[in-house]
């Protein structure tokens, strides 16, 4: 019988109590092996000459060495998945955010030690995306068995509907939903998206505070408007809406007026925001009016979702193999069948417009 191979994490955090905590936390995860702990870049060098690990997470703030400057000659000499363990306070969104353009794979924040509900929630979220992590398209191949956990499903925050009566209207919504390695995945796809595009609406997983400078970021390189949704914003040509960490979006209708809504609500599919939650919305209040678009992320959150959206007539377009950071989602829409057509990451952008006009 042949035994799992755990994931091997080396922590690297200037902080002794963020370094037990997240020790604790990865440990908790009987696929996960804490592999060694690290004060600063300096001892995490020394630890990796010992041993390989397959994904580091990484403080951004550190003595002696930055985050930023290791994780540069991480990915030039050796590259590794590094996942960026970061706080939500001073400049740090700005510099997580910089340390994916530059090749870490994902953010999680630094666990906070409160309310069982909310360090329960943390632990999910750090160890799936450490898991998502040893996955990601690296040079050195990496191929980790995971097992399912249990898993609430949209239903948690919106029901299904009673009623399948159709939606008299014709304006266009795009719904996409990504995950680990979506943030440069949306980047290509935002920016190659012309002035007139259809209203967009997205589901990123990604903690919250990071957001609103993700969109911001977006919003200066892009044609299109981006921005982090508020409740009730309208969904309108030419502008993209993505899903605050931490909130549920979801896609509403009132008359020939779209919107969207940004809700709490329980984890779904183990993320908050969810893709299942938007996709669903999206099959009650657009239905064939809708291209919903799936991307790079491990997992399945979406796959129900995007049926749905399939069976209320809505065209859906999967994200391929070859470009995906990690082919899970994608993957797992498509088992569901509610896929139309598999493209590559640079072809999805001008067939989703095609589609729309």
């Amino acid at each position: 019988m042949s035994i799992l191979k755990k994931i091997k994490v080396l922590i690297v955090d200037d902080s002794a109590s963020v370094r037990q905590v997240m020790k604790e936390i990865l440990e908790s995860d009987p696929e996960i092996q804490v592999m060694a702990v690290a004060s600063d870049p300096y001892v995490a060098v020394e630890r990796i000459k010992h041993e390989t690990p397959d994904v580091i997470t990484l403080d951004i703030e550190m003595p002696r060495m930055d985050g930023l400057t290791f994780l540069e000659k991480i990915m030039s000499q050796h590259p590794i998945p590094v996942v960026i363990c970061s706080t939500l306070v001073g400049g740090q969104s700005d510099s997580a955010l910089a340390a994916l353009e530059k090749g870490a794979v994902d953010i999680i924040t630094k666990p906070k030690i409160g309310a069982r509900e909310f360090f329960e929630e943390s632990r999910v979220r750090i160890c799936d995306v450490v898991k998502s992590a040893a996955r990601a398209r690296v040079p050195k191949q990496r191929t980790v068995r995971l097992h399912a956990a249990p898993k609430l499903t949209a239903d948690a925050v919106l029901a299904k509907p009673t009623s399948n009566a159709l939606i008299q209207t014709t304006e266009k919504v795009v719904a996409v939903g990504a995950s680990t390695g979506g943030t440069e995945a949306l980047r290509e796809f935002l920016e190659a998206m012309p002035l007139d595009a259809p209203g967009i609406v997205i589901v990123q997983h990604m903690p919250e505070e990071f957001t609103a400078r993700f969109a911001q970021r977006l919003d200066t390189t892009c044609r299109i408007s981006v921005k982090e949704a508020a409740d009730n914003d309208s969904v309108i040509r030419g502008q993209a809406l993505i899903a605050p960490g931490n909130k549920h979006l979801l896609l509403k209708r009132s008359g020939a007026r779209y919107f969207v809504e940004v809700k709490e609500g329980p984890l779904v599919s183990r993320h908050r925001p969810s893709v299942d939650v938007l996709f669903r919305s999206a099959a009650r209040y657009g239905g064939r009016n809708v291209v919903g678009v799936i991307m790079t992320g491990m997992g399945d959150d979406g796959a129900s979702g995007m049926l749905e959206m399939k069976e209320a007539g809505a065209f859906n377009i999967a994200q391929n193999e070859a470009s995906c950071v990690v082919f899970g989602m994608p993957a797992e829409a498509i088992k569901k069948g509610g896929v139309d057509r598999v493209m590559p990451l640079g072809a999805i952008a001008s067939e989703v417009v095609r589609l729309c006009h």
